[in-house]
This record gives C-alpha cells, structure tokens and sequence, in this order.
C-alpha cells in the first residue's frame, strides 16, 4: 500500500513538473515561428510573381530604359534562387543572404517606379496601375509578414532562454535561437536613378 501511494505521488509530481517545464510551449512557438515564415516566402513569391506582368508593361511605354527593366529582372532572377529552409533560421548568414537578395530586388523596383514617373502615358495604362497597386498591396503585405516573423521569432528566443524552459531546452530539445529579418543596409538610401541617356 505504501509503495503504491509513492508511486502515485511521485507520478503526480512528474506530471506537474513536466506541465511547468515548456516541452510543449517552446515546440509550439518554434512552430510559429516556421509558420511566420512560410507566410513572409508566400508574399516574398508575390511580389516575384507580379514582375514579369509589370516589366513587361513598362517595356511597352519606355523601351529604351532597357537598364532599369535589365536590373528588375536580374534581381528577381537573383532573388528567386536564394532559398531560405524554416531550418537554415538559426544561420545568420544565410538569412544574410536571403535579406541582400530580396533588398536588391526591392531597390530594383524603387529604381523602376522612379523612372516611370518619367512617362505620363505609362502612368495612365490601366494595365499598369493594376499592376502597380497590386504591386504596392504585396509591399504592405511584406512589411506585416516581416514583422509577425520578428515578433514570433522573438517570442521563441525568449522562451528558450527564460527558466524554466532554459533548462527542459538544455537537456530535452537542445533548440538555437532564430535570426530576426533585420532591415537592409541600403534601405535608408534614397535609390539613386540616372535620368541621362540609357542604353
């Protein structure tokens, strides 16, 4: 009777410690955080998606601003191939990577809506204004992802971090803090344009 009653109490007192310890919590926020991606990547994919409809509306009205349309589709080009795996999160370089990527593509398009103001027809072109507001919406979209990923990745960190969860982490699941998508360096730069002669 004795033995069965340790038994008994020690089986609770496991069963509350393990309820205490954030098995669960921390697999949970990890989760969040991979699932914060995958929605930043869906409305990365957007945004590459709609470019090639608005390069080649562009190319319509300013034919001869072959440079810029070159460097938009060189960057998404570039950007499309970078790829980022919910795993790679913890990799500060290759987030690195990811972000440049995706910052050359964003001064790209910057570069390309400064030129079109240029063009008053193109500016006119339903197919255009389409585009662009579709095109200003994903950019929105971008900016809301970003930061969920970054408040779910900051929650996660913490949680790995804070007792009890530190020492279940340690022993247990022995999970690495995720990166933040940080600005890009350039973001703050004004995008230099040449309104010369292109060829």
């Amino acid at each position: 009777m004795i033995k069965r009653f340790a038994f008994i109490l020690v089986a609770l007192f496991a069963a509350m410690t393990l309820s205490g310890c954030g098995y669960n919590q921390m697999q949970q926020q990890e989760e969040e955080v991979f699932g914060a991606w995958a929605n930043l990547e869906a409305v990365l994919q957007r945004r590459a998606d709609l470019i090639p409809n608005l390069v080649e509306t562009v190319k319509a009205s300013a034919a001869h601003e072959k440079s810029t349309l070159t460097a938009v589709v060189e960057a998404r080009a570039k950007a499309t191939q970078v790829k980022l795996s919910p795993e790679m999160l913890n990799d500060k370089q290759a987030l690195a990577k990811f972000q440049a990527a995706q910052g050359e593509l964003s001064s790209a398009l910057s570069r390309l809506m400064v030129v079109v103001e240029r063009y008053p027809d193109l500016k006119a072109n339903q197919n255009f204004l389409g585009l662009q507001h579709q095109l200003e919406g994903t950019e929105n979209r971008i900016t809301v992802a970003r930061q969920r990923y970054n408040d779910a990745v900051k929650a996660f960190n913490f949680s790995i971090r804070s007792f009890p969860n530190s020492l279940t982490n340690s022993v247990v699941l022995h999970l690495e803090r995720k990166e933040f998508f940080q600005a890009d360096p350039g973001a703050k730069e004004v995008p230099k344009v040449n309104f010369g002669t292109q060829s």
